[in-house]
């Protein structure tokens, strides 16, 4: 292949420009550089060190000396939200509002901010205010997302539901779990002022939105027995099992004191054995314990216990066994075993939380929204100990 005459001139220009280009970037960024307050490189030193309360104040001073650096403002403002400092984060945003010359995204972006910072301060009422002006413009998403955070907390529950319906449709999220849940607290509400038919109203349509909501059957249950219609109650409580057998252990005792009053006790208690067959529970066993301990005595109750011990081996079982032996071995034994018992219960205090499924925070107490990351029905009756076997 031969090499044309004219690409021998050509190459060198090639090369000669690139090389004029490269320095020509070169003075630019020395210029650039040049025009950043020294403070800002001292506060950019301070974080490569892990000083960031040094690293803050380098930056404040920056932002003084140069107030066009609107990204720097910025990151000045998040900083003090995650910190906690929501009053300075609060005035640096604020600023970048009143300050002219700004264009419309920026201050879109600046109103946005603010409001994550009312919200993490708990000024529900201003933040709503902006995340609804932020409503159809480029920051809807966020203004959605955050709108729903603070009806959840102030607990308007209507305006919840209607933020759902005005959510995207997100393949990997659809809302009809919140909304089912949203109902349901709204109706526990209507039963607390015995407003039974609107209760019903709202549980009927929590289960249109999700048929899987146990807590709307486990609802409509209490409904019907605090009107006295036991048997429905019973049916209602009975479907928890098809919807999801992990929350049986809610419904155990309303269903025996249900079957107590129509003189049904043995059967009751029959259904609930049951029911810990086919799915074994750390509190479906402690519901079972107490109910053949008032019904059979003592030593059917250590009987049960022990089946299920060797059924499903658990510390927290241990310690029921423990706790039925006590009752049924001769006075001059108990003290050893009962030392035993508070060696075993003091240990099982760490296994006997429950465990929300989504961010892992962990508490005595049962809840249908996560205390830690505010997920419903991420949080099941269910004890650390039973996740651990499973896994």
């Amino acid at each position: 292949m031969e090499i044309e005459l004219w690409w021998l001139l050509v190459l060198p220009a090639f090369f000669g420009l690139g090389w004029i280009a490269a320095r020509i970037d070169i003075k630019h960024l020395l210029k650039e550089s040049r025009a950043l307050p020294r403070s800002y490189f001292k506060g950019l030193n301070f974080l490569l060190n892990e000083q960031p309360d040094q690293a803050i104040e380098a930056f404040i001073e920056a932002a003084r000396v140069d107030p066009e650096t609107i990204e720097l403002h910025f990151a000045l403002g998040n900083l003090f939200r995650r910190r906690g400092e929501t009053d300075r984060a609060i005035r640096v945003h604020q600023n970048l509002i009143e300050r002219d010359g700004l264009s419309a995204k920026q201050r879109l972006h600046a109103l946005s901010e603010l409001g994550q910072d009312y919200l993490k301060a708990g000024l529900l009422d201003r933040a709503e205010e902006i995340f609804v002006k932020l409503r159809g413009t480029d920051r809807d998403d966020e203004a959605l997302k955050n709108l729903l955070e603070i009806y959840q907390q102030e607990k308007e529950w209507a305006k919840a539901i209607a933020i759902c319906d005005a959510m995207p449709n997100h393949s990997d999220h659809l809302w009809q779990k919140e909304i089912a849940e949203f109902r349901c607290e709204m109706a526990a509400n209507e039963m607390l002022h015995d407003r039974h038919d609107e209760a019903q109203r709202l549980l009927d349509e929590a289960l249109a939105a999700n048929r899987k909501c146990v807590r709307a059957t486990l609802l409509l249950g209490d409904l019907a027995a605090k009107v006295g219609a036991g048997e429905t109650a019973i049916d209602y409580w009975k479907r928890i099992e098809q919807q999801n057998p992990v929350y049986l252990a809610l419904a155990a005792e309303k269903l025996l004191a249900a079957h107590i009053q129509l003189g049904r006790k043995e059967q009751g208690i029959q259904l609930l054995r049951g029911w810990l067959e086919r799915h074994p529970s750390l509190d479906l066993l402690d519901a079972v314990f107490r109910a053949e301990l008032d019904n059979d005595g003592a030593e059917a109750a250590y009987a049960l216990v022990r089946d299920e011990l060797r059924r499903n081996p658990t510390l927290l079982g241990l310690d029921k066994l423990l706790e039925a032996q006590i009752l049924v071995v001769p006075p001059e034994k108990r003290a050893d075993l009962e030392l035993i018992k508070n060696l075993i219960h003091n240990h099982t205090r760490r296994v006997a939380r429950y465990r929300c499924d989504a961010c892992g925070f962990k508490a005595r107490q049962f809840y249908w929204r996560c205390p830690g990351c505010g997920g419903w029905e991420t949080y099941p009756p269910k004890r650390t100990e039973e996740f651990d076997i499973t896994l």
